[in-house]
């Protein structure tokens, strides 16, 4: 079936554009346009995409605004959302994944990675551009000493911390399947058990965790003073 996509952009050309980008995909169909914030929700609400596309900043409601009311904290049966701008800053990303975004890209992402950003969300997946997710990661990369860093409720299993640590370095579910020799499916319940046991709501917060309790820091030959 399908992936059901609502666009919302206050600019018409971009989205058509996008709309003209996802429809050439064979399993992308485009169900619903808004031009504010406001009407994306009450869209969204009505028709129930699978996945929502949302600009930053749109009149009446921004886009962060309306991927919480849709997707934060508290919301039941969120709405996967990926959030799509041209402006690339940090209080945008961090903003975005706190309202409860599943991606975040820039309009000058190209297609191909716009259509993985939307599989991604469809399948609770979350896809941000990488050069965002390498900035994220080095602002959270020295942030503090891992004790100001909440532990997991349950401590981690082996295989667990090895799925942490393939998330961290950015690979799909797919690159982690082939690289620790287990299923697609596997990786998608350790992933999922992992986000529950750190209380993280996407990869990115997984991978921030990662790096702020050291465990992404280059290991010493030990040979080297």
């Amino acid at each position: 079936m399908s992936i059901r996509v609502l666009i919302a952009d206050d600019q018409e050309l971009v989205r058509t554009g996008l709309a003209m980008i996802l429809d050439a995909q064979p399993d992308i169909d485009v169900v619903g346009h808004a031009a504010d914030g406001a009407e994306a929700v009450a869209l969204a609400r009505s028709i129930r995409p699978d996945v929502c596309l949302f600009d930053v900043r749109m009149p009446v409601l921004d886009g962060i605004e309306a991927t919480r009311m849709l997707a934060g904290p508290g919301v039941d049966d969120p709405m996967a959302v990926v959030i799509i701008t041209t402006f690339d800053l940090d209080e945008y990303v961090f903003s975005a994944l706190r309202a409860g975004a599943k991606g975040f890209l820039l309009k000058d992402a190209g297609s191909q990675l716009l259509a993985q950003a939307v599989r991604a969300a469809a399948t609770g997946d979350a896809l941000i551009a990488p050069n965002v997710t390498v900035r994220l990661l080095e602002a959270f990369a020295g942030a503090g000493p891992a004790a100001s860093v909440p532990p997991p409720t349950e401590p981690l299993t082996e295989r667990e911390e090895q799925v942490l640590t393939q998330v961290a370095l950015g690979r799909s579910n797919g690159e982690i399947a082939s690289e620790l020799f287990i299923t697609l499916s596997t990786v998608k319940t350790h992933i999922a058990s992992v986000m529950t046991k750190l209380g993280a709501r996407n990869r990115v917060e997984i991978a921030i965790w990662a790096h702020q309790t050291g465990r992404m820091r280059p290991r010493r030959d030990p040979g080297t003073p």
